[in-house]
């Protein structure tokens, strides 16, 4: 008994890698893509009625998905099992921040004060770490974070401050 179309290789899928794609597509909150890309292994493991594996069309239908998408998944499970369903790096220019100076420039942010004033600049901030102005902005941005608005009172350092009272 032969089937139209290319001999399709069966996936046999493990114990543990059934687990965890039926978690990745059970998941509530999470990746929607990689809960497609799991159902698409999922039934592309499943034996049709005359014993041959399921085709890539009925897949493609079953998922919601074309079938160059199916068989493209089909193609990186097979190559690189569950590592080949995550996503590949993008293209373009590196990140040229890394995480330690992020975690630096956060840190400084929140646990210190500049030499003769209240609170940090984005400018000055930017000098003390080396990085460029709107980088600091973006983090502070990112994080939520505004030095300029401080929930407790601060003292003036300006030396000329009018003094209340005798």
């Amino acid at each position: 008994m032969t089937r139209p179309g290319p001999k399709l290789v069966p996936l046999e899928l493990t114990v543990v890698e059934r687990a965890e794609l039926e978690r990745w597509v059970r998941r509530r909150k999470g990746a929607q893509d990689l809960a497609v890309r799991a159902r698409v292994i999922l039934a592309c493991d499943a034996v049709a009625d005359d014993g041959f594996p399921v085709s890539v069309t009925a897949v493609a239908e079953q998922a919601g998905v074309s079938v160059d998408t199916a068989s493209k998944w089909r193609r990186r499970f097979l190559a690189d099992r569950l590592a080949g369903l995550s996503d590949e790096p993008r293209p373009g220019r590196p990140r040229s921040v890394t995480d330690e100076q992020v975690a630096d420039l956060i840190a400084r942010t929140l646990e210190s004060r500049p030499v003769g004033a209240t609170h940090w600049s984005t400018r000055s901030m930017a000098a003390r770490t080396g990085l460029s102005q709107s980088t600091v902005s973006r983090v502070w941005r990112a994080f939520g974070l505004q030095p300029h608005r401080s929930e407790t009172f601060k003292l003036s350092t300006d030396p000329f401050f009018a003094r209340q009272g005798p």
